[in-house]
């Protein structure tokens, strides 16, 4: 009797062959789906604490702006002082008033007080150079002005940093989606009859995978 299994036309080691691929290509599959799952996490983690993060930076950059908006208030308020001060002495040289004049100027305010003297000795009534008012000189100064600044420019500051936050948190989300598909092209790998297509799922997933490791590389972290 002839046997079977010497028959030159089927290879006795096909089968083996076979099935070593497959076991490899699940294997490959398996640490695929496992270190994307991971990353997965961590990319979500991290969009959460950069979202967070944003919050926070928005919240403060609020907190500047109604600083500043209450100084400025301060200063309006210094302003309007020292103003009504000064068109009450212009008043009184146009009036030619001296009593109400030096009445008026004993009273003016410490802060107010350089920029006149200043403004007074540029001579501004035979300078046509002259500045206008006092106001309008470095030297006068209302309490908060220099305050109001500072916050307005915080305020911006954290709202750029804010801004900035969001487009990281962002980014981790963006790449959540890139993960989600090495996960669809690695689970569907095994599903196809034929093995160039299983290949092909799975060197895909691979590839999305090094991708996305390489941006995950590049993204700051925050812990």
């Amino acid at each position: 009797m002839a046997d079977t299994h010497d028959s030159p036309g089927e290879p006795a080691d096909i089968r083996p062959d076979n099935e070593r691929v497959i076991r490899w290509r699940e294997t490959v599959a398996v640490v695929v789906l496992s270190v994307t799952a991971i990353l997965t996490a961590w990319s979500g983690f991290e969009a959460s604490k950069w979202g967070g993060a944003m919050s926070i930076s928005f919240s403060q950059a609020s907190s500047a702006r109604i600083e500043a908006a209450r100084d400025a208030g301060a200063v309006n308020a210094a302003k309007q002082i020292d103003l009504s001060s000064f068109s009450l002495y212009v008043q009184a040289v146009a009036e030619k008033d001296v009593a109400l004049e030096k009445f008026v100027e004993e009273r003016f305010t410490d802060r107010f007080r350089p920029a006149f003297d200043e403004w007074l000795a540029a001579k501004p009534l035979q300078n046509p150079n002259a500045p206008k008012t006092p106001f309008e000189l470095a030297s006068y100064v209302p309490p908060g002005q220099r305050e109001a600044a500072a916050a307005d420019a915080r305020a911006d500051r954290l709202f750029q940093v804010a801004l900035r936050n969001n487009q990281r948190g962002d980014n981790y989300t963006i790449l959540t989606v890139l993960f989600a598909l090495v996960l669809f092209f690695a689970a569907f790998s095994g599903r196809f009859e034929t093995p160039r297509l299983s290949w092909a799922m799975l060197i895909g997933a691979v590839v999305l995978l090094i991708v996305g490791i390489c941006f995950l590389a590049a993204f700051p972290k925050l812990v």
